[in-house]
This record gives structure tokens, sequence and C-alpha cells, in this order.
């Protein structure tokens, strides 16, 4: 992520000028105007002037950030569109004015949203047929659509792109000899809530928290452990992680501060979470539907006295600690998902170009946030953890009811990507262009 997304990624086409090859690069940030500039600029074609691209075989490519990529051998071509295609452009954008209240209508869920933009679109409308999309006035509707689109995505609590704010690239560097921290009571108690923020703390400081950990919970004590080599331990666990986006020393942590927050807010009796290997892998969510039914079967007449029961709870506890990232909030929560696509599109970008297979969840061509989220939260983590909930009631407000909130949440985000896509307001501008270079 470097930036921790990966939306700036570059993505490349070639095209054929005159005989030779042409690279242009551009990110997914850019509109379709934008990639028109460049296309103008590598082709050498007047701005004025209305162009469309073709593959080898003849077939139209779409001038958009998702046009499809292409290699040296099966270059793209731009060409001017003759005045007839114009025409049938100008048929096409009047069959669409005539069609995009209807659609409003039919995809809009959010009241509010549902009447200001039909009033707006309606306005920009009866602008266009009345003064005949003169220059000047195609200028105004794309400033209003696109006014009109930054609103939206304003009223979607500005979370539609949010780039990742933790530059990993540094986590894998060697940590200096380091001092005792010494942790304000603020934050020991910030430690047991799942409020805590894991963004604001370098390496030697979760190391301390680590420590403090170990030292609360008594495993220092019965285990006799000597505190040095347990404070090398930790360093030699923080020093061997990978630099991944997303499986890092800070996840590691992430999960050890939900889990010890989970201790002290349900204290569940008996001996703490001491079958490691069992637990880390009860994490597999291979194993997901396995573990999860077999816990809803002990959960109504659960025993703590009975050692597969309590085994199982310590695998579901720790399986909810693992991906218990929107539990916390939003603005601690979202740089994650950031992190675990990148982590998705990295593999899924070799995998690609090793010709392999791609799972359909880890393609950058086909997830959103609002995708990838809505069907994870709805079906693994909220079941998940309202079992759990029959054992420690206590769980609603502080875990349970923020996941039912971040649900809720990337619905409505998604509700309004639909909206966007249907009513295409790229599709609109493209149209608009045209019939501007046509008046010009």
């Amino acid at each position: 992520m470097g930036s921790g997304s990966s939306s700036y990624a570059p993505r490349a086409i070639y095209l054929d000028i005159d005989g030779k090859v042409q690279k242009v690069l551009f990110s997914s940030h850019c509109t379709p105007c934008d990639i028109k500039e460049l296309l103008y600029s590598s082709s050498n074609i007047p701005r004025n002037t209305a162009i469309m691209m073709v593959d080898p075989e003849g077939a139209l490519v779409s001038i958009d950030p998702t046009m499809p990529t292409n290699n040296p051998n099966s270059l793209y071509k731009v060409v001017p569109v003759s005045a007839g295609q114009l025409g049938e452009k100008e048929d096409m954008f009047q069959n669409v004015l005539s069609q995009v209240a209807e659609q409003f209508s039919r995809a809009f869920r959010i009241n509010e949203l549902k009447t200001e933009v039909a009033n707006r679109l309606a306005m920009l409308e009866k602008r266009v047929e009345l003064e005949g999309l003169k220059v000047v006035e195609i200028e105004k509707c794309k400033n209003d659509l696109k006014k009109l689109r930054d609103e939206m995505t304003s009223r979607a609590g500005g979370r539609v792109n949010c780039p990742c704010k933790y530059n990993f690239t540094d986590d894998g560097k060697k940590l200096t000899p380091r001092r005792d921290y010494t942790l304000s009571q603020e934050t020991i108690e910030a430690l047991k809530k799942p409020t805590f923020d894991v963004w604001h703390w370098e390496h030697n400081e979760m190391l301390s928290c680590l420590e403090y950990m170990y030292h609360d919970l008594g495993l220092v004590k019965e285990f006799n452990m000597n505190p040095i080599t347990l404070k090398r331990w930790l360093l030699a666990i923080q020093e061997n992680y990978r630099t991944n986006p997303f499986h890092n020393f800070r996840h590691c942590f992430c999960v050890s501060q939900m889990m010890y927050g989970m201790i002290h807010l349900c204290n569940p009796p008996g001996e703490k979470l001491y079958a490691i290997i069992t637990l880390i892998l009860a994490t597999d969510m291979a194993r997901h539907g396995e573990i999860l039914d077999s816990f809803k079967h002990k959960v109504d007449y659960f025993d703590f006295t009975n050692e597969e029961h309590v085994t199982c709870m310590k695998m579901v506890l720790i399986k909810c600690c693992d991906i218990s990232n929107e539990v916390r909030p939003s603005e601690v929560a979202e740089p994650w998902v950031d992190c675990l696509l990148e982590e998705y599109f990295m593999q899924s970008d070799r995998e690609k170009s090793e010709g392999l297979p791609v799972a359909p969840f880890m393609d950058r061509d086909k997830v959103t946030k609002p995708t990838a989220q809505i069907g994870f939260i709805k079906f693994v983590l909220i079941p998940m953890f309202e079992t759990v909930m029959k054992l420690f009631p206590q769980i609603e407000e502080i875990m349970v009811q923020p996941l039912r909130d971040s649900r809720d949440h990337y619905e409505e985000l998604k509700q309004i990507d639909d909206v966007m896509s249907e009513v295409s307001f790229f599709g609109l501008l493209a149209l608009y262009e045209q019939l501007q270079q046509r008046e010009l």
C-alpha cells in the first residue's frame, strides 16, 4: 500500500501510433476525460476531434479506468469518429436522457437522495433542451454533475475512498534496543476495549503493551517466566513477521489486544488460553463452519467444567478476535479493509500473470469495499458473535452492535454505488463532450 491503498497502482495500455508502440499509464482515479487527454497527447489527434479506441480485431474498447489492459503484442488503436457516427451518438444521447429519470426512480433506496437527485437531473435536462447544449452550458452541466456526485459521496460518510493510513513498508525494519515504556493508566484502560486505536502505536510500544498483558493476566507468574526472556521472545516474533499489507505484526498485535479485551469483558472461568497450536489452527477459515456448528450445539447447555466445551469456546473466541476489525470504530477498521484488499490483489495479480485461476473475492476488477464487506459481516461475523453473545450477553453493546452498524453502513454505500453505476454520470459526460465537439 505504500500509501496503503491498491487504488493508486498505475495501469498501462499499449497503442499503435503510426506503426510504433506507445505505452500509456493511468490510475483507477482517472476519469474518462483524463484518459482521453492522454490518448490525444499520445496519438497527436486534435482535441476537438471525437475519438474511439479499437482492439486488433476492430472491436470497440471503452475509454475509462476499467478498460481491459493489453500488451505490446496486442495493440489498441485510437481513431477519429466520423460525422455519421456522431449522429448515432446524438440519438443515443436522447434515449439516455429519456431513461435517466426512470432509472433513478427504480434504483434509489435512499429517500433524501431520491428527491434531490431527481430534481437536479430534471433541471439539467431542461437546461440541455432549452439552450441547445451550447458550449458554455455544457461546462455548467459537467460542473453540476461533478458537484452532485461529490455531495452524494460525502453523504455516505466520506468512506467510499479511504486509503489505508498505515504505511506497511517499514514493518520489517529492525528495532533498536529499547527502553522500557511506562504505560499510562489511560493506555492500560484503553487496552481492555475494542475501541483501542492500533494505528497510533510504534512497534516498540506495541511490544511493551504485549508485555503488560502477559503480566496482567498472571502468565509471567504462573509459568515462572524470566521477564528478560519474555522481552526477547516477543521481539523475535516481531522481527520474524513478514511485511505483508495485512498479515503483519500489527495484525498480530490487534488479535492479541482483542483477545485481552474479551477476557476482561467476558471473564470466562477456568484456565486462560494455553492450547496454542489448537487455537492457531482454529483461525483457518476453511474450518469456520465446522467449529461454529460445534459451538452452537454446546452453547445452550454449556458446561465450563467440560474440557471439550471449554476448548471449543476458546477456538471460537480466537476466531472472533482474528477477524474482529469491524468491531472497532470505523476510523480504525476501514484502513484494515484497504490492507486486506491490497494483499488479496497482490496475490491475484501474480496468479493472473502466471495463468492461474483467480478467486472472485480477490480480483481487483470485481471487488469493491461494500461488496467485500457486506457478505462477510452478514454471514460470517454477525452469526458468530451473536452465538458467543448467548454465552456472554455483555458483548452485545460493545461488539455485536458495532457489527450491525457496519453492515448497515456498507449496504448504504452499495446502494449509492449501484445508483451511480446505473445512471453512469461519466457516460453522460462523454456524450456531452461529443456533442460539444460537433457544435464546434
